[in-house]
């Protein structure tokens, strides 16, 4: 018989209670050998399946590139307006205001969406994958009206 100390130590059926699968609740991330064979516990109290790899938190170097990129796609879209402008009185010879003022918007906001884009299509793979879209939109949206004829103009 046990005594009376013992039995405050018991609830009524815990003697045998262990999980067959090992769960965590929300929040909480299980790291080391056999991290990857621990599920998470739902606010209904069942268990998922296992989350599997987690991405951690973003890298310094990483998130200092992207904002260096940033910076170069905001510079962009700069250059993209003045060298649209310059050229405005060339394109009022060739083409009317109604075809040339979308495309202008367009090419302004063609770095901000390419930045966009880049970032949610990428989402949940290599960071490598990502900056190399990213670092391909630098070189793909070069704002050349900017680059060939500048601020000044020919």
């Amino acid at each position: 018989m046990s005594s009376d100390s013992d039995d405050a130590l018991n609830w009524d059926g815990d003697e045998g209670a262990t999980p067959k699968d090992p769960a965590l609740p929300g929040g909480w991330n299980a790291v080391g050998k056999g991290s990857e064979k621990v599920g998470r516990i739902a606010d209904d109290g069942t268990v998922t399946a296992p989350a599997g790899e987690d991405r951690g938190p973003t890298s310094t170097a990483l998130l200092l590139t992207l904002g260096i990129v940033g910076g170069i796609y905001l510079l962009y879209s700069v250059g993209w307006v003045v060298g649209g402008l310059r050229l405005k009185p060339l394109a009022n010879l060739i083409v009317a205001d109604a075809m040339y003022v979308p495309w202008f918007v367009l090419a302004v906001a063609a770095p901000a969406l390419w930045f966009l884009a880049g970032w949610v299509l990428t989402r949940g793979r290599a960071a490598w994958i990502r900056l190399s879209v990213l670092l391909l939109g630098v070189v793909l949206l070069v704002p050349w009206p900017f680059v060939t004829v500048g601020v000044i103009g020919s």
